[in-house]
C-alpha cells in the first residue's frame, strides 16, 4: 500500500509547509518545470521525520495547497472579506508572499 488516497494528517502537512519554507528548496522550485527531483528530496525529508510519502504525493499536496491558497487570494480580492477559512493559510502565505 503506497498510501496514494491516504488524508494528510495536520503533522504531515505542517512538516510538508516546514520543508517547503526552506530557501534552499524554494529556489529550487522557483521556475522550475520538472521537478519530480525536487519532491523526490521533499520525501527524503520527509521520510528522515518518519513521514512515509513518495515524491507523487508530496507534488500533489503541494499543488492543492497552492491552488487553495490563491483561489481564497482571489476570493479575498472580490469580497474583501474572506467568508472560507484554510488551514496553514498564515504558514503558506509566509512562503508564497516571499515569491516575486
Amino acid at each position: 500500500d503506497t498510501g496514494a488516497g491516504r488524508h494528510w494528517s495536520d503533522n504531515e502537512v505542517r512538516a510538508l509547509i516546514n520543508i517547503w519554507s526552506d530557501e534552499k528548496i524554494q529556489q529550487m522550485l522557483e521556475g522550475a518545470t520538472r521537478n519530480k527531483e525536487i519532491f523526490e528530496e521533499i520525501a527524503r525529508r520527509l521520510m528522515k521525520r518518519g513521514i512515509d510519502r513518495d515524491w507523487k504525493q508530496c507534488r500533489t499536496k503541494y499543488k492543492n495547497l497552492k491552488y487553495e491558497y490563491r483561489a481564497l487570494q482571489k476570493e479575498n480580492e472580490h469580497l474583501g472579506n474572506p467568508r472560507r477559512k484554510m488551514r496553514f493559510y498564515e504558514e503558506i502565505d509566509d512562503i508564497l508572499k516571499r515569491q516575486p
